[in-house]
Parts: structure tokens; sequence; C-alpha cells
């Protein structure tokens, strides 16, 4: 009857301890990936052995997406803990899908960092494109419209006195095939990102007209989101997560397991070592990989100027007060127990 079984749990939190019931029922966290590598959630069950809570506290479960739309309902539907959005994802979650209640948590990566890599936009070697303003008239490759990447293209037409909408025309298409695009003559200009844009036959054939710091300064390109609900209930187990990938984020970001880190790079994404050798989290400038926070802290004075552009561009609204949205203090607490 309901009466015996609340004396006999009454009697297990008597013997136990509140803890020992807690921890037989560890937190599921779902962390949403998009790119192999690029983002962290499909690099942490290959380091299991820095993460000390895992199983205890809380159960990780990356989780792979196409895009950003597909996480955004994943989110409204309670399927999915964490998501990592764009900051053009994260404005439109916010405002398109009421998502009054989203975080951003932690920071994946950064663009146009000092010293760190930014995004290529490339046209052909022999192309008669010298500066932006020689793009009027060109049809231009975008990986989605209303990206992160799309919205910078934008904002650096936009600071050469071109108008988007009236002076190029755009083509969608994904960072694999922009190579072909280009060679094909299917497009004047393209947009790059790691790892294709190190192609040596893109290299070859091809030269940046301009990098995406250029057109829009530093970029919070990507960052964590999760929902206040969510954080509020399970406080305790998510500071455990974000401590346990710390440290597994600092270890793929020290340069003295380098060798290791390829090894796995190359495993998660079934492509060959040689694609990652030399540049994946590694600081070299454009022959470098994107700024990683090391306590994945996000820059959210960029994330507010990001958000801003994209409202400008009208792709939202209005403008959000990112830092109503901004939940750092889990990071933070985690960031701390490594010290």
């Amino acid at each position: 009857s309901m009466k015996y079984l609340l004396a006999a749990s009454a009697v297990a939190v008597l013997t136990f301890g509140a803890g020992a019931v807690l921890a037989a029922d560890p937190v599921k966290i779902r962390v949403a990936f998009t790119v192999p590598v690029t983002n962290w959630a499909s690099l942490l069950l290959e380091k299991q052995d820095l993460a000390r809570h895992a199983g205890k506290s809380y159960v990780l479960e990356p989780v792979h997406f196409q895009g950003t739309p597909a996480m955004i309902t994943a989110l409204a539907n309670g399927e999915l803990e964490i998501a990592d959005l764009a900051y053009s994802s994260f404005a439109v979650a916010v405002q398109n899908a009421g998502m009054d209640d989203l975080r951003v948590i932690a920071d994946e990566f950064q663009d146009g960092v000092a010293g760190w890599y930014s995004d290529e936009f490339f046209v052909l070697k022999d192309s008669p494109i010298k500066r932006v303003e020689d793009l009027k008239g060109k049809v231009l490759a975008t990986n989605a419209i209303g990206s992160g990447v799309d919205i910078a293209l934008r904002g650096m037409l936009r600071k050469a006195g071109l108008d988007d909408k009236k002076d190029v025309s755009f083509v969608e298409t994904s960072f694999p095939s922009m190579k072909a695009m280009l060679l094909e003559k299917k497009a004047d200009l393209v947009a790059g990102a790691p790892p294709f844009s190190f192609d040596p036959q893109l290299r070859a054939a091809a030269r940046p007209l301009f990098v995406q710091k250029e057109g829009v300064g530093t970029t919070q390109m990507i960052i964590w989101a999760a929902r206040e609900g969510f954080l509020q209930k399970n406080r305790a187990a998510m500071v455990d997560f974000m401590e346990d990938t710390l440290r597994i984020v600092h270890f793929f970001l020290d340069p003295k397991n380098h060798d290791e880190v390829i090894k796995i790079a190359s495993k998660v994404s079934k492509r060959p070592p040689e694609l990652f050798k030399g540049w994946a989290f590694t600081k070299n400038g454009q022959k470098g990989d994107f700024y990683r926070d090391l306590n994945m802290i996000p820059n959210l004075d960029a994330l507010q100027a990001n958000i801003k552009l994209q409202q400008q561009m009208g792709f939202i609204k209005t403008d959000i007060d990112i830092r109503k949205y901004a939940d750092l203090s889990i990071v933070q607490e985690a960031a701390k127990r490594l010290k």
C-alpha cells in the first residue's frame, strides 16, 4: 500500500541519509552537437577518465543534430538539456520561439580573438574581385541564411556600403561543398570554416578576400544554452558536470596533449588525422584554431554586439539585453573548484 511505501522510503532516508537516495538517480544531461570535433559534446565521452562525477551525480548523453532549429524544438519539448547555439540562433529562440527562460551558461568558441582564427571568405586567386566593394552584382555562397557566418558576411558588405538585399545574391550550401562551388564558378565568393578552410586544394586555387573579424570584430560564435528551470532544479549536478567538462577542456587545450588530441579528433570525425594536425585546438593566428575559453566563460560584450547587428539586419525584431539571459554562476563555480 501507499502507506507502506512512504514508511519504507522514510526508513531509507533515515538509514542512508538523503544523499545516498539521491545518488541512486543521477541527472540525465543531454548535450547537443552538430559538428564532430568542433563542438565539445562530441569529444567529452572520449576522456571519461577525467570525469570524476560522471555516473554519480549526472549521466552525460551527447546528441547529434543537423542544425540549431531542431535543437530549439528539442529544448522546448524537454528532450534536450543543453544546446550549443550560434549567437544568431539564441536570439531567435528567445524572441521567435518565446523561450524567455533560455540562459547562456558557457562559451564554446569565439571568432576573431587576437592571435586566433577568424572565418575566411574566399575568392579565386585569379578573380578580378580585389575589395569587398567589388562583390556588387556577384553571387555569394553562405552556409544558411541568418546563420552566424551569414550575418557576419552581411555585416562586412554593409561596412563596404553594399546592400545585402539588393547589391548581391546569395546561394546556400554546406561548408563541405563550398570548395566545389568556388572552383566550378557557381559562386564568386564562398565562406570557409575549419577544417574545410584548411583544404590544400582550396588554398591552392583561392585567396581570402577578408576575414570575419574585419567586418564584425570578435564574435561569440557558439554558446551553451539551457533552460532556467532545469538549472535551478539540478544546480549541484550541473556544477559537477561543468567541473568535469572543464577538466576535459583543459586537457584538449594543453599543447602537450596535441598528439593524443589529434588521434581522438580523427576517431570522432572518422577523418584522417592529417586533417587536424598542427592547427586543431592550437593558437596560431589564421593557421590555427578558434579561441576557446579555458574556463568556458563567454564574451557577453561581443555577444551583445553580435545580436545588435542581427537586429539591424532584420533577422530579429528587437535587440535583447543579453545579461538578463546569462547565468555564468555555474561555470564560474566549476572553475573555482579546479584552482
